[in-house]
């Protein structure tokens, strides 16, 4: 994967939607090339900081779901805050094993200038974990389709 040197706001987001777009196994060890040190990562299941914690938080993705991938659909900038919307392909390695399954987000970023290079210093997540998860499980999905239903009548 190649990035480009981040000197620009602009050239940070384009190295995220590229590192995300084309992530792979061997590049989560290159976390730190798009995240500042002390980055906050906040999703539906995790809320951590540093680029340790981050690196952990892909290195789980691939090792619990069958070809992870992200495809940006849209970004918006305005200097340093970005806003990111993505479809996230996977497959469940245990329940349904090789149906892709896609979770539908958005992202925003916060960027920051460290050590000469823009990165991504705030990096918050916001997807329907209920309806682009849960739903889609074979018991739970059951359950949480049926209370739907019932707080929707």
């Amino acid at each position: 994967m190649h990035l480009i040197p981040a000197t620009t706001p602009e050239a940070a987001l384009q190295n995220v939607v590229h590192f995300f777009e084309y992530l792979q196994p061997a590049d989560v060890a290159r976390i730190a090339e798009i995240y500042t040190a002390d980055a906050q990562f906040k999703d539906p299941f995790n809320e951590v900081q540093g680029v340790a914690a981050i690196t952990r938080i892909f290195a789980h993705m691939f090792d619990a779901l069958e070809s992870p991938r992200f495809v940006i659909t849209q970004q918006v900038q305005q200097g340093t805050q970005c806003f990111v919307t993505w479809d996230f392909l996977f497959a469940m390695r245990r329940l349904d094993a090789g149906k892709t399954q896609t979770i539908r987000g958005a992202s925003h970023l916060v960027l920051r200038q460290e050590s000469g290079m823009w990165r991504v210093a705030v990096h918050r997540d916001y997807w329907d974990a209920a309806e682009e998860l849960y739903e889609k499980l074979p018991l739970v999905g059951a359950l949480m389709r049926w209370l739907k239903r019932r707080a929707n009548s």
